[in-house]
């Protein structure tokens, strides 16, 4: 059984969950040798608000009076939010340009693996675990709110991968308000993406602002793989931007250039990124060296983060 295999091929199989939670298993231990705080401080909990019902949702939460005004479609829930010593937020790149890919493996594969390990590891220190999404230039967002438990882990790689059941953020102006608006608690915040779109230096700018309250770290994606394109005999190659929808005739030698201009492109925004403070983690082709990578990177500033 893969994760939603009514819509097609998954990003990120049930097998792979279960391979890339083996290692966090193993992996945890021996970071915090047996030594992690419960997110749970005590029985109190903050009222947020009222919401669609998405799955996972316990049938308690339902808020019988106000699913009646909408003739129970959709069920209204409470939401609540429980006092947490790690709430972890990933915000994932829906972009056009992640499904693209060669042999099969678009760049949103690497993005929904990042998104299970993050999720995984907030599982194994009992974290809450949420998800938001992005498309190009920020214009779009959804989220998930943040819950425990390796089924709404599943719920969020769901999510992200056919894009439904995320509710709506509105934008309040800058990135760095609407993001700041969503997650109210301070958290830990993974930013995945590739990083090819325009003006990158803009969004960098806007995420250093998120530091104030949240732990910000950037996930970069290598996609360099994506444009490595088998050779071709014609001189002249008709592109078209998935983004944009712009057509484009190049030739066979700026085809070849491609990949190593994308890696060009992300060795500057590594540099922008560290200029803004911000830490990022490479995401490469090696999935098991990822895993360990980033279990253990998410480990150490989950554990910082409780004790200082």
């Amino acid at each position: 059984m893969r994760l939603g295999d009514d819509d097609g091929a998954s990003l990120v199989s049930l097998a792979d969950i279960t391979e890339i939670e083996l290692v966090i298993l193993k992996r945890m231990r021996d970071v915090t040798m047996g030594d992690h705080r419960s997110r749970q401080h005590g029985t109190g909990f903050d009222f947020v608000g009222l919401r669609d019902w998405q799955p996972g949702d316990r049938f308690s939460s339902i808020d019988w009076g106000q699913s009646s005004l909408t003739n129970f479609a959709p069920l209204v829930v409470r939401d609540f939010e429980q006092p947490s010593t790690a709430t972890v937020v990933t915000v994932a790149d829906v972009s056009l340009s992640t499904r693209c890919g060669v042999n099969g493996v678009p760049i949103a594969a690497p993005v929904a693996r990042t998104i299970a390990t993050i999720g995984l590891s907030a599982v194994f220190f009992q974290d809450p675990f949420g998800l938001i999404t992005f498309n190009a230039g920020f214009e779009h967002l959804g989220g998930v709110r943040p819950q425990t438990g390796k089924g709404h882990v599943v719920h969020c790689l769901d999510a992200y991968q056919r894009e439904r059941r995320l509710q709506a953020l509105r934008r309040t102006g800058s990135i760095s308000a609407t993001l700041a608006g969503y997650v109210r608690n301070p958290s830990l915040m993974a930013i995945i993406s590739d990083f090819l779109f325009e003006r990158p230096e803009l969004v960098l700018r806007e995420l250093s602002l998120v530091r104030a309250t949240h732990d910000v770290f950037l996930v970069m994606i290598d996609s360099a793989f994506a444009f490595d394109a088998p050779r071709i005999a014609s001189g002249w190659i008709d592109t078209r931007d998935v983004e944009t929808g712009e057509l484009r005739t190049i030739s066979r030698y700026t085809l070849r250039q491609l990949a190593e201009r994308a890696q060009a492109w992300q060795a500057d925004v590594r540099r922008i990124a560290k200029d803004h403070d911000l830490d990022v983690v490479i995401v490469g082709r090696d999935e098991a060296q990822a895993d360990v990578h980033l279990s253990e990177f998410v480990a150490e500033r989950r554990l910082r983060k409780t004790y200082n």
